[in-house]
């Protein structure tokens, strides 16, 4: 059922080591996410490993990456401000029932729904995002304890080392794919530092700043079960909803359009509605398991893919690892230089940004270029999922516009005197005013024909808008004759129902988007 070690031993070898390389870069993440939700690191971690396990064992997309994100954590932090943190567990738990309720009822089908405008702004903002997080490991803790800026010495060695990183993961494939670019430079920097004793942060000095504490650790124990707790009232229900409809929201966007991407990357198919289920399930495990729950990460993915990684054993490696490091090897993974993991993160975020955006936009429609940087920004400035529901409601309204346009009518007499209107093109909400307007009734014979055999209705703004056109012709005393409707519009027709011409074999057989059949 499960095909998790890769069908040759070239595969099991490249998950392995690219699982070991997104251990080391999911390490730093986690921790600022945890930060960011206002709980402890250990809380980030314990989500990282429970997320990226349990979607990579039954996830719908192989070698995609999963684990505390800060999509989630910006939405946390309220709920952690206000009412603590066990109200967060029970949220990131009702969040997870949420995402299965949607798996269930096939939902992750709708993100085919994005047009590629919003996947361009998707991808592009997410990677200025990235950028901008690696921007606070450039600060140290200064004398009175506050976060300042490098300057000077710390400065220069911390830009040499990112540098170094980009050019060894940069050059190294030329030479040799047999390990992952990305583990071979931040082994290398790790040594190189060690070796000339360099000054320059590490994950563990990066800990301490961010918390303040300069005894602060990465070590920790394993997860363990606790029932949050919280009142089981309908008022806590009421306080966690609207986090966990967020939550879910938002983890089920950033999941689901990163499996896209991971999709064309590797040019396979995932599983929507499967990774909708995996991601719920993980979540619900963090509730009740200490964690701040997660979805998928589009920069550790794109490392993962970028390193070797397409089957199931890349992410559970990830996981696994990242266990390890809490639990017996702390010591070690705190002595990674900061600049080894902005260096691999850098070159995501190059990777990541559709450069040939830049082109597209002077070739595409004004409006779609207007999308990709609207939903770049949008992503920026608040998050992900509002800037996806903004670039695919402004994408719709311009589709809409575009398509109001288009209904138009070829007009002819036939040998008897009446007047036939041919319809040509959509009748929707968008276009139903301009559908009026095709008519003259004042000016029209006493017998009139509208042929809908080459125009669809779409909505019950167009059956109103059939409905409005046969009621002006009643009263000028005319006949109007409607051909070639479908018997669910003939069913929705109110003031023209008893106008429409039957015809059984000709007649076109659709459904019309309205509630007055449900």
């Amino acid at each position: 059922m499960f095909n998790l070690i890769g069908t040759t031993k070239s595969g099991l070898g490249s998950d392995l080591l690219s699982g070991l390389t997104v251990a080391l870069a999911l390490v730093p993440e986690a921790v600022a996410f945890a930060f960011v939700a206002g709980v402890d690191p250990i809380v980030g971690l314990h989500a990282a490993f429970i997320v990226g396990l349990i979607t990579a064992v039954f996830g719908g997309r192989p070698g995609m990456i999963s684990g505390a994100t800060g999509a989630i954590a910006i939405v946390l932090v309220a709920l952690v401000a206000e009412h603590g943190i066990e109200y967060m567990y029970a949220a990131v738990a009702l969040m997870g029932v949420l995402q299965i309720g949607a798996g269930v009822l096939r939902l992750g089908k709708f993100i085919r729904m994005v047009p590629h405008p919003v996947m361009l702004g998707f991808v592009n903002g997410l990677a200025i995002v990235i950028f901008l997080a690696q921007l606070s490991q450039f600060k140290v803790a200064g004398p009175d304890g506050t976060l300042q800026w490098m300057s000077d010495g710390p400065l220069y060695t911390m830009l040499g080392l990112v540098a170094l990183t980009m050019a060894v993961i940069q050059f190294l494939p030329k030479l040799t794919k047999a390990v992952p670019a990305s583990l071979v430079a931040i082994v290398g920097i790790t040594l190189i530092t060690l070796g000339l004793d360099l000054d320059t942060p590490t994950i563990v000095d990066s800990l301490r700043a961010m918390s303040g504490d300069p005894s602060a650790s990465l070590a920790g124990g394993l997860p363990a079960f606790w029932i949050p707790a919280v009142p089981f009232t309908l008022e806590t229900f009421w306080i966690i909803l609207p986090y966990a409809v967020i939550l879910a929201a938002v983890g089920l966007i950033e999941s689901l359009l990163t499996l896209t991407l991971v999709d064309e990357l590797t040019e396979t198919r995932g599983r929507g509605n499967k990774e909708c289920v995996a991601q719920g399930a993980a979540n619900i495990t963090c509730g009740f398991f200490g964690g701040m729950g997660g979805c998928a990460m589009i920069g550790q993915s794109m490392i993962n893919i970028n390193s070797g990684g397409r089957g199931r054993l890349s992410g559970i490696t990830a996981a696994l690892v990242l266990l390890a490091f809490v639990l017996v090897a702390s010591p070690l993974i705190e002595m990674v230089p900061v600049a080894a993991l902005v260096g691999v993160m850098f070159m995501v975020v190059l990777g990541t940004f559709e450069w040939s955006s830049f082109q597209v936009v002077t070739k595409v429609p004004l409006t779609d270029a207007f999308v990709v940087v609207l939903v770049s920004a949008v992503t920026v400035f608040t998050d992900l999922a509002m800037a996806v529901f903004v670039g695919v409601i402004v994408s719709a309204l311009v589709f809409a516009w575009k398509h109001a346009k288009v209904i138009h009518a070829v007009c002819e007499t036939d040998p008897s005197g009446a007047k036939i209107y041919s319809l040509r093109g959509p009748l929707f909400f968008g276009s139903s005013n301009n559908f009026l307007e095709l008519f003259t009734p004042r000016d029209d014979p006493d017998d009139v024909v509208v042929e809908f055999l080459h125009a669809r209705v779409s909505d019950h703004s167009a059956i109103e808008a059939i409905d409005t056109l046969a009621e002006r012709y009643l009263k000028l005393g005319k006949q109007l004759h409607l051909r070639h409707l479908s018997p669910e519009c003939r069913k929705l027709l109110h003031k023209a129902g008893k106008m429409v011409e039957v015809n059984v074999i000709e007649d076109p057989n659709y459904h019309v988007a309205t509630d007055e059949l449900g």
